[in-house]
């Protein structure tokens, strides 16, 4: 198109003659365009129409130019906006697969817009006074899972509700584990702490599956003081174990619930892969191989929504303020707890656990650690599963023999020199636990 306009731009419908050029004269394309000034009304014919054609090749040649930078410019846009679209495109690919790696890993709670407020270290007892939140847990809606929620549940997790003085991160790492064990353990009871490592949470319990043990600790003043030598304990068995999960909190009875939470916490940032898991005390005797033989095998790796320990169904709230679980009125008005299954000793599934912790954020705080769980389970709509035999989760201390512990899972109140003693004598009649007179 430009070597045509061009050449209509050069073209004369004139002869080329030659002249002689007198006073400035020169030949533009056949047509002699003088320098001396003419009276416009005096220009020849051939220089009027010279000039018209000439503005019209220049109108012309701008037009084109206009249409050509134009189209560039729109081209640029367009491929930008294409550049941004693939983009985008792509980035939202991107987060789709991240958010569904993450839902494999972490079946995600449902949580209120405002529960990203930290949990409290109060030594009172945590208050939950909202009677229709009591009164109506058994009509709350299941949780449903979205990726809105994968996203606030990364929120959430983004900030630790409170300081680690000793944490293990990478604990589950290199393998995502069949089974962690939290327990729960006051910073004091290291002889506790020593016996659980040498009995039921020993990592030759779990047969060559993926096997977690991690005692978890608040401070107090024997942590907190100067040089303590109880903090220094602690510090050399992190050290030496790497087991020990210790945070900032004011470690005390009332605030078990809190601690409970801070399991479930870690479970859902540092573990979420994790198949199952039990939460139980430092003064209990755990059959952990009959648990993962017995009850956690069978039921397959990908079991969801499980929870299971000693039931306890209709339970009214204690009313006398001299008993270890008394219940304020003002506290909970309800007349009767949601099922719950007692803290001695309970398990569920991985999700479960960021389930609970998600839903807590929601519900007012009750320092009985059990009923709040049972609280949370009740609002997830997720029914506690009765276990295959109801001697198994024992909140009282069983009598010793091979043969009852080798059929149980859980028994209360023992000293941890008689663990020891009573996990020896276990192992030693693996085989033929009932044919014995122990």
């Amino acid at each position: 198109m430009r070597k045509h306009t061009a050449s209509i731009c050069n073209r004369t419908d004139e002869p080329q003659r030659s002249h002689s050029v007198q006073a400035k004269g020169f030949h533009i394309s056949g047509l002699r365009v003088y320098s001396e000034r003419l009276d416009k009304s005096k220009e020849p014919k051939e220089i009027m129409r010279w000039k018209r054609r000439h503005r019209y090749c220049s109108l012309t040649l701008f037009l084109i130019v206009l249409v050509f930078v134009g189209g560039l410019v729109f081209q640029g846009q367009w491929h930008s906006q294409i550049t941004k679209t693939t983009l985008a495109t792509q980035e939202l690919q991107t987060i789709k697969t991240s958010f569904n790696s993450t839902m494999t890993n972490l079946l995600k709670l449902k949580e209120h817009e405002e529960s990203s407020k930290l949990l409290t270290s109060n030594e009172n007892i945590i208050s939950a006074s909202d009677e229709s939140l009591q009164q109506g847990l058994e009509n709350s809606s299941l949780l449903n899972i979205s990726l809105n929620e994968e996203m606030r549940v990364a929120r959430i997790l983004k900030d630790e509700p409170y300081e680690y003085i000793h944490n293990e991160p990478y604990s589950c790492l290199l393998r995502a584990p069949f089974l962690v064990l939290l327990i729960a353990v006051e910073p004091k009871k290291t002889d506790a702490r020593d016996a659980i490592r040498k009995t039921w949470a020993n990592e030759s319990v779990a047969g060559g599956l993926g096997f977690v043990r991690l005692f978890f600790i608040g401070v107090n003043q024997d942590t907190q003081r100067n040089g303590s030598k109880l903090q220094h304990t602690i510090e050399e068995e992190s050290d030496r174990y790497h087991d020990i999960i210790q945070q900032d909190y004011r470690d005390t009875y009332n605030n078990l619930t809190l601690k409970t939470l801070m399991g479930m916490y870690w479970i859902t940032k540092y573990c979420p892969e994790a198949k199952y898991v039990m939460k139980t005390d430092s003064d209990m005797f755990v059959n952990t191989e009959f648990l993962i033989e017995k009850i956690l095998k069978p039921k397959g790796q990908w079991t969801q929504k499980y929870f299971t320990g000693l039931h306890m169904i209709d339970f009214s709230p204690n009313r006398n303020n001299e008993s270890k679980w008394y219940m304020p009125p003002e506290v909970y008005r309800g007349r009767r707890y949601p099922t719950f299954c007692s803290g001695t000793g309970y398990v569920f599934s991985g999700d479960v656990a960021r389930r609970i912790y998600v839903a807590s954020l929601t519900i007012p705080r009750l320092h009985l650690e059990d009923v709040y769980v049972g609280m949370c389970l009740a609002k997830l709509k997720i029914e506690p599963e009765p276990p295959p035999n109801e001697h198994l989760f024992n909140h009282w201390r069983v009598p010793y023999s091979s043969c009852r512990y080798s059929n149980l899972i859980t028994s209360h109140g023992l000293h941890p020199n008689e663990l020891i003693q009573y996990w020896q004598h276990l192992q030693s009649n693996k085989h033929n636990p009932c044919q014995t007179t122990g």
